[in-house]
């Protein structure tokens, strides 16, 4: 009769299952089948909006199973980073909101906490789960609640310092968590079979650890044979469970299981309820699980865009959130070209970035110079002191890295690069608004909290031609220096091949006209250029944010009514304020071209607010910064 159950089929488990009390009301025997029609829902989603692929199908039984033993959302569980966190939102009500998924006023692509109520807490950054969990589990305490509290954290998450700092507290505070480890790419350790299993069940059983506590208790006024006790026990463990540091740590270790075994992660997560203080459970799962591309090619299908499903293939013609014009090479490759090229030219030039190999353009640069490349895993503070060491001692380090991840690595920034005047050159992509991953992800704030920073350079460039050029410069200026550019492909310049540079500080004016000036930064150029053309405006390619070209400013102050700053980064502090900053120093102009009395100034950027994911376009309009916005604000100037 049991072996009849465990092969039983259900009719349409999915169709019926839309939130976990559903999920809890399944026969134990039904959930496998109901990960299989996850799996088979999630690809074929996916295959048509587009988004994070590979680490979800990884953790579909684990989820399953997480919701099925804990009592959600009473329990809270916190996914790190949120890349696996779809089969979560498919099984807490928003299943039919998939086909949405990280389009505008659709689904984030993340956990949100104002989007369901099973979000326990917004992330799109790595290594926050732990601590983030630890409060909660405080706060439950400190409110008298019984409520199990869940952190979820892969093996590349974990590899942060704000990760270990988190356990090394959590441990010291012995309170009630369990943080569960999703080892899907690094292999921590390998499970061992049957006795791992076996072994595994009974660290986590209630007979185990009332036995262990039992002895402890027991034997406390022999000091001595406590000490032996916990000696053996350490010992044996360690000959089969390589947990010895999250041991150290005050964690009880269980470890490793398969993680998509089902039958076996209810009965472990069953057994560790009982158990109280910090827990830690090491789960082995294997990304992509399911889809055959995506298990060959992991890396590929962490984020893709809509791919054909019996291929694996991107489609042909599809909008994407990337941006730019066709045809246009991307930012990002450019720079992977240059930093090959300039490193085949000096020997000093090294490359680091904090695991984002693939998406700053390095895998070409990791192949050809393997001895110059350092990828830190996901740890940019480090990074960021790793260069400064280097630069010290005669090294010409690049920093490849997102601007919305260099935030991390802030202090750094000031404290270890800038204040030293170090030799370090930071290539940050995905600057300003970046599409489908939204307000995670932005990079709508490096020129604010770059500006301000003594001794650094701040370039922005317009086009791939210009990304070459800056890079290039930032090289060879003896001291820190940016180069900032968005998501996507360029308009189409060609770059020359060669390593020149451009004079630092020098903007450049790109069309000549009447009273309105527009002082535009970075791609947003092409806007600024099609509403020279309709309103008769003089624009400029301002390129430096640091220092300002204030010679070509105090020109374009005495022959213009209205100065309009145009950037994609957060309007205050940007780019337009500094040079509102220099202009308060200049004498108010009555005379010459001035018809209306004292210039008028007029800052574009993205408003205070985050602008949530949409495509890059869309959240253009939505920050004001299109073509018509533009025409439309200076208009009501006037």
């Amino acid at each position: 009769m049991h072996d009849a159950e465990e092969n039983a089929v259900y009719e349409d488990l999915l169709n019926s299952t839309n939130y976990p009390d559903d999920v809890r009301a399944l026969p134990a025997e039904a959930l496998p089948q109901l990960a299989g029609e996850i799996r088979e829902f999630l690809i074929e989603s996916v295959s048509k909006t587009g988004g994070h692929l590979a680490a979800g199908l990884g953790v579909i039984e684990l989820t399953v199973a997480l919701h099925y033993v804990f009592n959600t959302p009473h329990d809270r569980l916190i996914w790190d980073v949120g890349h696996q966190a779809y089969p979560h939102k498919i099984l807490t009500g928003r299943r039919e909101g998939m086909s949405s998924l990280r389009m505008k006023d659709g689904l984030s692509g993340f956990p949100r906490r104002e989007e369901s109520e099973f979000d326990t807490f917004g992330v799109g950054h790595s290594s926050t789960s732990i601590s983030a969990a630890l409060g909660m589990a405080v706060a439950a305490e400190k409110q008298g609640i019984e409520r199990e509290i869940v952190a979820i954290i892969g093996d590349g998450a974990l590899s942060a310092g704000m990760a270990f700092e988190a356990l090394n507290h959590a441990g010291s505070l012995d309170t009630d968590l369990l943080v569960i480890l999703n080892d899907n790419d690094m292999s921590i350790s390998s499970p061992v079979g049957a006795v791992s299993k076996y072994l595994t069940k009974i660290l986590s059983s209630r007979t185990y650890n009332k036995v262990r506590d039992g002895s402890r208790s027991a034997f406390k006024s022999l000091p001595g044979v406590v000490g032996l006790m916990e000696r053996w026990e350490e010992h044996m463990k360690g000959m089969v469970i390589p947990g010895t540091l999250f041991e150290e740590l005050g964690f009880n270790y269980m470890g490793p299981i398969d993680g998509h075994d089902i039958k076996g992660l209810i009965a472990t997560l069953e057994n560790l309820k009982q158990i109280k203080g910090p827990r830690f459970l090491h789960v082995v799962t294997q990304k992509g699980k399911g889809y055959h591309p995506a298990e060959g090619n992991p890396s590929f299908y962490h984020g893709v865009t809509p791919f054909d499903l019996e291929t694996g293939e991107p489609l042909a013609n599809t909008s994407s959130n990337k941006g730019g014009k066709k045809g246009g090479k991307s930012f990002t490759k450019v720079f992977g070209q240059w930093i090959c090229d300039a490193a085949e030219n000096d020997d000093s030039v090294i490359a680091i970035t904090p695991a984002m190999c693939e998406g700053s353009g390095l895998v070409q640069y990791s192949q050809q110079f393997p001895e110059r490349y350092y990828d830190v895993a996901i740890a940019e503070q480090h990074a960021v002191t790793l260069a400064a060491g280097m630069a010290c001692d005669g090294l010409k380090p690049v920093v490849a890295i997102y601007s919305t991840f260099l935030q991390r690595a802030y202090d750094q920034l000031i404290h270890d690069v800038a204040l030293q005047n170090l030799d370090v050159t930071f290539a940050v992509d995905r600057a300003g608004m970046v599409g489908a991953d939204g307000a995670t992800h932005a990079g709508s704030f490096d020129l604010t909290y770059a500006r301000c920073i003594p001794n650094m350079v701040v370039m922005v460039p317009s086009n791939e031609k210009e990304t070459r050029l800056m890079l290039q410069t930032a090289l060879e200026h003896p001291g820190p220096a940016m180069v900032r550019y968005p998501r996507g492909t360029g308009p189409g310049v060609e770059e020359e091949q060669g390593l020149s540079t451009i004079e630092i500080g020098k903007a450049e004016t790109v069309r000549a006209g009447k009273s309105i000036a527009i002082l535009a930064y970075g791609e947003l150029l092409a806007n600024a250029l099609e509403v020279g053309e309709k309103l008769d405006a003089t624009v400029v390619n301002m390129r430096f944010v640091k220092p300002l070209d204030e010679d070509l400013i105090r020109s374009v102050y005495a022959d213009h009514d209205i100065l309009v700053t145009l950037e994609n980064n957060a309007v205050q502090g940007g780019a337009g304020s500094a040079i509102a900053e220099f202009i308060q120093t200049l004498p108010v102009m009555q005379t010459g071209a001035k018809t209306n009395g004292p210039i008028r100034i007029l800052h574009l950027g993205i408003p205070d607010e985050f602008i949530e994911h949409a495509t890059q376009h869309e959240q253009l309009t939505q920050a004001g910064l299109d073509v018509d916005s533009i025409i439309r604000r200076i208009t009501e100037l006037n």
